[in-house]
């Protein structure tokens, strides 16, 4: 694997932007506008990190197809086990719940849930990028 076939630029400036939006929220919660586009960025920077991770797993392997039909549990058990992820899969799970809900973040509850888990799972994704970079030849 070079630096040319796997680029962590994309997962690193998705989660500046994430850091950026919840640094903006945090000067005004009650913003509801800069909530919603926390939530975006959240929704955003969760996708990109479970591809990343999964990218990595399949270009570092010997057998990659292993990875295609593998649950998403697995995919993460997998991450844990070449060190790549900070939390378990409860915290993975948290994270795809969130994810999941952020379609219905017109219910004010809900958004206010969504928004409470973000701090954790940047924390999560620091620790990925950063791996992810040190792991890169």
């Amino acid at each position: 694997m070079t630096n040319e076939s796997f680029n962590v630029n994309s997962l690193e400036r998705a989660l500046f932007r994430l850091e950026e939006g919840w640094e903006r929220y945090q000067r005004d919660t009650s913003d509801v506008q800069i909530r919603d586009g926390l939530m975006q960025r959240f929704e955003f920077t969760y996708e990109i990190s479970h591809k990343m991770l999964k990218r990595f797993l399949e270009d570092t392997s010997p057998t990659p197809a292993i990875y295609d039909s593998m649950s998403f549990a697995d995919l993460i058990q997998s991450g844990n086990e070449h060190a790549l992820l900070l939390g378990t899969w409860s915290n993975w799970i948290t994270y795809r719940d969130m994810r999941a809900r952020t379609s219905h973040s017109y219910n004010e509850d809900i958004a206010r849930e969504v928004v409470d888990g973000i701090m954790p799972f940047i924390a999560e994704a620091r620790y990925l990028l950063s791996q992810l970079k040190t792991r890169l030849p």
